[in-house]
């Protein structure tokens, strides 16, 4: 098992990647904290993994918020004895539209939801990881606002892009304490966020070398690679996981 016995806190654990990522990790040996707003599935979510015999606990709340962050490393290192890793995977697309067009409103709260939310994740997390010898954290970003722009996506891509920044100096800071961070960059995926559109989904596919989207536990595997040992020597980096979104130009 490639995590087994460590206790990992996962951000967006109601739904999608973050409940897949859930599910891989418990099943890699993991002990859990799962974090998001929807109380109702995070209580299910850890109650199935409960079932197997792993241990998840959760809370839910607004990783916006810092105090909310804080009791999340509280509660790993009140039930587990500490923090090993943490998947800060929770976000949002916020309202799209132009950026002469925007809101001031949406702008703030996709920044905060997106970006303030990883800078208040590391300043608990990594902290605690620190206690225990070293540790891995790595955030969900996107290849909007690193190797393409979509219109309408200012907001989102400013935020992700600048989880890439954090990420960097966060690996050159920590490094020598045994701390990673990383990035981690999906292509389309078959999530909540992509809507049910089917004409939007083709759209999507095609801007893949693969021709497709992602499905939620083909991202969890990229996770967990970044979280595990087996990335022991992966640090500061953007791990794309695109199926190719940032190669294809047809």
């Amino acid at each position: 098992m490639r995590l087994d016995g460590e206790a990992i806190i996962i951000t967006g654990a109601s739904s999608g990647i973050g409940a897949a990522a859930a599910e891989l990790f418990a099943a890699e040996g993991a002990n859990l904290v799962l974090g998001a707003r929807r109380e109702t599935e995070l209580a299910s979510i850890a109650g199935k993994i409960g079932e197997t015999g792993r241990k998840a606990k959760w809370l839910a709340g607004d990783i916006a918020d810092g105090a909310y962050q804080k009791a999340l490393v509280d509660l790993a290192i009140s039930e587990f004895g500490g923090l090993d890793g943490a998947f800060n995977n929770a976000g949002t697309t916020g309202e799209m539209g132009p950026v002469p067009d925007m809101k001031t409103q949406n702008w703030e709260m996709v920044i905060a939801t997106n970006l303030t939310a990883g800078f208040h994740a590391a300043r608990y997390q990594i902290p605690a990881m620190k206690l225990r010898g070293g540790g891995s954290i790595v955030f969900t970003s996107s290849f909007v606002g690193y190797s393409i722009g979509l219109p309408g996506m200012g907001a989102y891509a400013a935020s992700k892009a600048g989880l890439i920044g954090l990420v960097q100096v966060l690996a050159a800071e920590h490094g020598p304490e045994g701390i990673r961070a990383n990035a981690l960059l999906p292509g389309g995926t078959k999530t909540a966020m992509a809507g049910d559109d089917p004409a939007f989904h083709e759209w999507v596919k095609g801007l893949h070398a693969l021709k497709r989207m992602a499905e939620p536990e083909e991202i969890a595997q990229a996770a967990l690679f970044l979280v595990s040992e087996e990335s022991s020597f992966v640090t500061g980096s953007a791990l794309m996981a695109d199926g190719g979104n940032s190669i294809n130009k047809t």
